[in-house]
Parts: structure tokens; sequence; C-alpha cells
């Protein structure tokens, strides 16, 4: 009784639209963007289409280097974070939520004023000497991405410093004391410890570079599409509902199985099992 309301509220607003958009996917459209009555598979059939490979390898390129760069950023984070008195760790905390209280919106436009050929990144770096004239750092995949870490870093952040804060920093403590060094006490004793919020971390993250449009939109070149642009432009523009439909259902299966794989490894390798595993030897 107690998580009904949380149930319902998922079942209505997440499981029932996913279930109409995998529904509507295997309709044909009819000549003036509806949806046309009867079933098919020939919307489903031309996901195979050369056109989606390069996105999609793009989109999974993209999403995961997002995340395996937020976490390696986020981890250090979360570590200073957890051993910073409270006053000091509000007061960073505050400043890594400030940005979502500004309109995502103006935040890329920000970012694509500072990356413009007359932005003054680009010209601190030619005073520099690091780039030249014809030097791009606007419409490229690497903008793109750039951008794509920084919305995206506060989502692994604020994961790892909930496990980072539960961590029992006297293991580590006793470590050094053992005569382990710096690295190795971070790498064997601190990182098991957060390996949920490291997980929890990279699902966020992940999931979110995969529907991302926006960035790739304003900050990418034409070159720079990911699947959630085409997604965009074949439902506004070409009004073929059923292929947006078809192409939102395949990334909401590639993000479900995703998800099952990393929970499935977080719990392959929990500690537990291997201490279990050694108390029975």
């Amino acid at each position: 009784m107690l998580t009904a309301p949380s149930l319902g509220w998922l079942i209505l607003f997440f499981a029932l639209p996913g279930l109409l958009t995998l529904t509507l996917a295997f309709h044909l459209t009819d000549l003036r963007g509806g949806v046309m009555q009867g079933w098919t598979l020939e919307t489903v059939k031309s996901l195979a289409d050369p056109l989606y490979l390069p996105l999609v390898w793009r989109t999974l390129w993209i999403s995961a280097a997002t995340t395996v760069f937020c976490v390696l950023l986020a981890l250090p984070m979360s570590w200073y974070l957890a051993g910073l008195a409270p006053r000091w760790r509000n007061g960073l905390l505050l400043l890594i939520i400030l940005p979502f209280l500004t309109n995502f919106l103006i935040r890329i436009f920000a970012w694509r004023s500072l990356l413009h050929p007359e932005g003054p990144v680009k010209q601190m770096l030619l005073w520099l000497h690091l780039v030249t004239e014809d030097t791009l750092l606007l419409n490229n995949s690497s903008a793109v991405l750039l951008v794509m870490i920084y919305t995206q870093l506060p989502f692994a952040i604020l994961p790892l410093y909930a496990a980072a804060e539960k961590f029992d920093f006297s293991l580590i403590d006793a470590a050094r004391d053992l005569g382990a060094g710096r690295w190795q006490a971070f790498r064997r004793i601190f990182l098991p410890g957060v390996r949920q919020g490291i997980v929890s971390a990279s699902i966020i993250v992940f999931v979110c570079s995969l529907g991302q449009y926006v960035i790739p939109q304003f900050i990418g070149g034409t070159g720079d599409e990911m699947i959630g642009n085409k997604i965009v432009q074949r439902a506004f523009t070409d009004r073929n509902l059923p292929l947006a439909c078809a192409l939102a259902g395949a990334l909401m299966l590639a993000v479900f199985s995703v998800g099952l794989v990393l929970t499935g490894l977080s719990r392959l390798f929990h500690p537990s099992r291997f201490r279990k595993r050694s108390y029975q030897a």
C-alpha cells in the first residue's frame, strides 16, 4: 500500500506511454501525418536502413564517452566533497546544483557563444598560439562531447557523493597504516565502497545522453546528428509518427538493455559474493 502511489505514477506516466509508443511503431502513416488503421511490420523493418547505422554508432560512442568522462571527473570530486566540513560542503553542492536554476537552452546558447569563432575561448587560444584561425571549436563532435560532459556532470557527482558520504573513511586510514599508497587505497578500498554510486551515476548519465538532441542540433554540425535528432525530424518535420515511435521504441529497448546489463554486473561483482565464497572455502 505504501508503494501504490509511486507504482501508479510510474505505470500512468512511464509504462503506458512507453507501450503506446511501441504500439504505434507497428502502424503506417497516412498522407496527412496521422496513423493508419491496421498492423504492419514495414515501419519496424525500415529501421534496418543503413542510414541509421552511423547515427546509432555516433549516439553510442558520444554517450559512452560522456559517461566515462563524467564518472572519472565525479570520483575525485565526490571523494573531496565527502571529506569537507559541512559548511564548505554545502556551499560546493550549491555551486554544483546552481546550473539547474538556469534554463537549459540558455546554457546551450551560452556555450555556443563561448565556442563561436569570434568568442572569448577562440580568441584566448589564438593569443596563446594553441590554435590557428582555421580551427573550428564549434559544429563538430568534440564540441558536442564537451557540452554533453558539462550538462551531465552534476548527474554523476550527486549519486557518487551520496555513496561517498556513507563511506567509512577510517578504512582508508587503516589501509594507509598497513602500507598501501594513496592511489592503491583509493583503487582497492574507496572504489569498491562506492560501487553502487558508480553504477547509478553511469546509468543516469548514459540514459540521459542517449536521448539528447538539443546539444547536437545547436552545438554540432550537419554530420553530428544523434538518434534523438532523427526522432524529432521524423515526428515534426516529416510528420511520420510511426517511424518516430519505432526509433524511440528501439532507443527505449536499448536503454532498458543497458540498465539490465549494468545491474547484472553490479550484482555479479558485489563484494559479498566473493566474501561468501571465501567463507565456504
